[in-house]
């Protein structure tokens, strides 16, 4: 499967950002999801996963209550809404797929993975 992140960009601290992930090649509902984030100088982390029908969920303390992903496995997508975005939010976000049926939080579970794309937020 290939995937193409888009969305980000630069924000006021306390703004929201949509980020999305496109997926093609093969069967979208047939991968648990994931959003990652890489600060400079830090190891990648766990943002979100989302199973693969959707209904298990799951967040990093730091964003739980500030964001929220979702899927659309009709349109082939993977979203993540990001509110009360703060500085420490900035990093470059990935979106990375994994046949298992629920998402987990190692990056090293995952496969495939997007190229990612920049969220900076500012004071």
């Amino acid at each position: 499967v290939q995937l193409v992140e888009s969305g980000g960009g630069l924000v006021q601290a306390g703004g929201s950002l949509r980020l999305s992930c496109a997926a093609s090649g093969d069967t979208f509902s047939a991968y648990s999801m994931a959003w990652f984030r890489q600060a400079p100088g830090k190891d990648r982390e766990f943002v979100g996963g989302i199973s693969r029908t959707g209904f298990g969920r799951g967040y990093s303390d730091s964003v739980k209550g500030r964001y929220t992903i979702s899927r659309d496995n009709a349109k082939n997508t993977l979203d993540l809404q990001m509110n009360s975005l703060v500085p420490e939010d900035t990093a470059v976000y990935y979106c990375a797929a994994s046949r298992g049926y629920r998402y987990n939080t190692r990056d090293s579970d995952y496969a495939y993975w997007g190229q990612g794309t920049q969220v900076t937020v500012s004071l």
